[in-house]
């Protein structure tokens, strides 16, 4: 895996050399848009609003609305003056502790390995945040944007995790507040429930189940098969009467799962969806 960038940690008077790469990656199924009548691609062309004829790569600029219908042009040049002048260090400004930070405000983490001569200053540095439950807030400017961000000790490693910006977190001042009281005995039940759902976080096991159905049912299309009729949902209550009651259910549900599940051992845990659905393809088949 090739790194993002190269680049350092510093603060106080520490400089650790890094590099960067991605802890991350999303996968999304992706589409072309095609003519009927020969499936050939449709590509886009860059038309002007005001003719509506096409604008070859040359001519066009980039431009601000900073009111309706009115623009500032700004050249590549123009960007050159505002470049943020640190472009490969993660400055470290702050310690703060992790677990006053809205977790709101993370989005998108990167591996950082240490490089050469840098170890000893990166092994005490991910150990001191890991002892502490401090992070380091920083500064990090990336294809020439400005980020915020935060250094956390992930496993054995250092993690760079992008942050939004205070400016960009919202708060839910304008949802309305559920308002009600709650007895002991709805809280405790709600309280059992939760215990009965509990287990050990395994990542794994949760999949998209989604893009497993829809990446099946391509390669049935490919196969020129017919595809099964899509299941048919059973409705879904939307008046709950009786709270208790339908947490007594649950209750119940999710012990009986969970004695059906440990007598069955590993061939008895719940099937997927996207397992059930292939199994009906393959039955219709």
């Amino acid at each position: 895996m090739r790194p993002t960038w190269k680049g350092s940690i510093s603060f106080g008077l520490v400089y650790i050399p890094i590099s960067v790469y991605p802890a991350t990656r999303e996968e999304k199924l992706s589409f072309r848009q095609l003519r009927k009548s020969d499936l050939s691609p449709i590509k886009y062309r860059k038309v002007a609003e005001a003719d509506m004829k096409e604008v070859p790569a040359d001519q066009i600029v980039k431009g601000f609305e900073y009111e309706r219908g009115r623009y500032i042009v700004l050249s590549d040049e123009d960007f050159e003056k505002v470049r943020i002048e640190s472009t490969h260090s993660i400055d470290i400004t702050d310690f703060v502790d992790l677990e006053l930070v809205d977790p709101k405000f993370f989005y998108k983490p990167y591996f950082l390995e240490p490089q050469k001569g840098g170890e000893k200053a990166y092994a005490l540095l991910h150990k001191a945040l890991s002892g502490t439950g401090k992070i380091g807030i920083a500064k990090v400017v990336i294809a020439n944007r400005e980020y915020l961000a935060a250094v956390k000790p992930d496993g054995l490693f250092l993690v760079l995790e992008l942050m939004h910006f205070a400016s960009e977190v919202l708060t839910p001042e304008e949802l309305n507040r559920p308002k009600t009281e709650l007895n002991d005995k709805e809280l405790k039940m709600a309280n059992t429930l939760i215990e009965s759902m509990s287990s050990e976080w395994q990542p794994e096991k949760y999949r998209d189940e989604y893009r497993d159905a829809v990446m099946e049912m391509i390669e049935t299309k490919a196969k020129n098969k017919a595809l099964p009729a899509a299941p048919v949902a059973a409705p879904r209550s939307t008046n709950v009467v009786d709270l208790v009651k339908v947490l007594q259910e649950s209750i119940n549900r999710s012990q009986s799962g969970r004695v059906k599940r440990g007598g069955n051992g590993a061939t008895g845990r719940r099937r997927s969806t996207s397992s059930l659905v292939k199994q009906k393809r393959r039955a219709a088949a």
